[in-house]
């Protein structure tokens, strides 16, 4: 009777956390805003909207509203990580999601969601060790449906947003000279460093731009001298533990890491550059759940060294 009546109160605990991350937090979205000292003393801010991991299918009207609302703050600059497509069809949702968001300055890069569509898996797999993920990423997308990529870029493009597909571009916001640095998404092993090697180019802002947040791409925007780092990819862990944060990570980045501001390297004193990971606001299709991770958007206020 007891065993009987334990084995009920964990199924019933773990129901209500299915309805809760399934029901409430996935839909749950947050606007979170820090504050990055990466400018010269005594600069004017700069205010920049971090969007990832959007995941939108043509039924995703909620999300699509939500992120069109965040033309309200006026960013000065909109810089979006990928994985913005869950569906063939849904360029027009993303586009309706950004909205008066293709207006502003942006810069953008693609993640593997942008160019295969969502196939179910077992959730099991993100326990593996990371190149046997890969490996399974690899034979799956041989059979996954292509999504329309290019017309999501053309689309980005002709709204003058920045392409930072494995190469380097230059924007000015505010009479000041950005400097960009990006690659196609590494967790396909698509980046190609060589192609945008040496050092960042002189300006008020440098910038490396990647949908995985891979140590040999963060490394390499750090030996070349970019101050800010921008990524998505890892869903903040997606399914987290209260108290202790995310099991994995997707990458090769540690867990502590995972989403929000830090420094790279890790441990690197007054050289380290700036970096925010995403957590995102989407999830696959078929994994339409979080916990103790909610879906995000970030306000980067970049301001004077202290």
């Amino acid at each position: 009777m007891v065993v009987n009546r334990v084995a009920l109160a964990l199924a019933a605990t773990a129901a209500a956390g299915l309805v809760y991350s399934a029901g409430y937090e996935v839909r749950a979205y947050r606007l979170r805003r820090f504050d990055v000292p990466v400018l010269a003393p005594g600069s004017r801010p700069l205010r920049v909207l971090h969007l990832s991991d959007l995941h939108l299918t043509p039924g995703h009207r909620g999300r699509a509203a939500w992120v069109r609302k965040l033309a309200a703050l006026e960013p000065d600059l909109v810089v979006n990580t990928g994985d913005n497509l869950a569906h063939p069809e849904a360029v027009p949702t993303v586009l309706d999601a950004l909205g008066p968001l293709l207006d502003l300055p942006g810069a953008f890069v693609f993640g593997s969601n942008d160019y295969f569509g969502p196939q179910p898996k077992n959730p099991a797999r993100y326990l593996l060790p990371l190149e046997r993920i890969r490996e399974q990423n690899a034979r799956t997308h041989a059979s996954a449906v292509d999504l329309p990529w290019k017309e999501l870029r053309d689309e980005f493009r002709s709204a003058g947003w920045l392409d930072l597909t494995n190469t380097r571009g230059s924007l000015t916001i505010d009479g000041r000279r950005l400097a960009f640095a990006g690659v196609d998404d590494p967790h396909l092993g698509r980046d190609r460093l060589d192609d945008v090697a040496g050092p960042a180019s002189a300006a008020d802002l440098t910038v490396g731009v990647a949908h995985a947040p891979y140590q040999r791409v963060l490394d390499a925007f750090h030996r070349d001298g970019y101050q800010l780092l921008l990524a998505g990819h890892t869903h903040g862990g997606q399914l987290c533990v209260p108290g202790y944060g995310a099991l994995v990570t997707n990458c090769d980045l540690d867990t502590a890491r995972v989403k929000g501001v830090s420094r790279h390297p890790r441990v690197g004193g007054a050289g380290a550059a700036w970096m925010h990971v995403s957590a995102g606001l989407g999830t696959s299709p078929y994994a339409r759940v979080r916990f103790a991770c909610p879906p995000e958007a970030t306000l980067l206020t970049l301001t004077g060294e202290r």
